[in-house]
């Protein structure tokens, strides 16, 4: 696989996604979660598609102009990522790259229903607990995964979480 992550190290992806966890994730939440993306994808005329899971339940899905069928489906695939790992799809990427390794041999799980490209963020609490993910396609998969750290940070600093 060749390298299209940005840069991003394992390590410092870890370090991102535990200064990113959250106090509690509620339906409230999510759809917070999902209306601050929304709202930062059209202040930028942004052609993504975006989706909050509170485990496997969708609570909040949305598509913004310019978006296409296809970003549904790319949010599905890292969507079972992130359900099946409990970690962002940029993190597996990064990682079964540093390993040198091909994720999907290594897993099991078939590239046609499985996506390890950025944009498929692991919503985790911060008593380690995996709740949810943030799920956003339709940039390229580093500005994916970038758009989906500012969502959360921008949730966490409204609650004063932000570390």
């Amino acid at each position: 696989m060749r390298e299209t992550t940005g840069g991003f190290t394992s390590a410092q992806l870890a370090l991102e996604a535990q200064a990113l966890k959250l106090p509690s994730l509620s339906v409230s939440d999510a759809l917070e979660i999902g209306e601050i993306a929304l709202q930062i994808g059209q202040s930028r005329s942004l052609p993504i598609a975006i989706e909050v899971r509170v485990g496997e339940w969708i609570i909040f899905h949305t598509s913004l102009p310019g978006s296409k069928p296809s970003n549904t489906a790319w949010i599905n695939r890292k969507a079972r990522v992130v359900l099946a790992t409990g970690r962002s799809t940029i993190y597996e990427r990064v990682l079964s790259e540093e390993q040198g390794v091909d994720w999907y041999v290594q897993t099991g799980h078939p590239e046609e229903t499985h996506a390890i490209h950025g944009g498929g963020f692991a919503l985790n609490l911060k008593n380690g607990e995996f709740v949810g993910a943030l799920l956003i396609s339709g940039l390229p998969q580093v500005e994916d995964h970038l758009l989906c750290v500012e969502v959360i940070a921008e949730f966490l600093a409204r609650k004063g979480e932000l570390q």
